[in-house]
């Protein structure tokens, strides 16, 4: 499985430097195309793991004014 990831960055929010370096911390590689980051997961997760992930991304991004997307896609099928 993986996650995906797109940010929209605010011009009063955080550095895209900085949101950059607490998504490459939390485990995202960044990619060019449609997506901004991918997450890969090395095996199946359930909806709750996707949700406590989730939960971490948002704590991470928390206070720098930046709004986040993530689909997740099983692609060991």
């Amino acid at each position: 499985m993986k996650s995906y990831l797109n940010v929209w960055f605010n011009s009063e929010g955080g550095k895209p430097s900085e949101i950059n370096q607490r998504l490459l911390s939390l485990g995202f590689k960044p990619l060019k195309g449609s997506y901004d980051y991918v997450y890969d997961w090395g095996m199946n997760a359930d909806v709750d793991d996707i949700l406590r992930f989730s939960d971490k991304v948002q704590m991470t991004l928390q206070g720098l004014s930046v709004q986040f997307k993530i689909e997740t896609i099983n692609t060991n099928s």
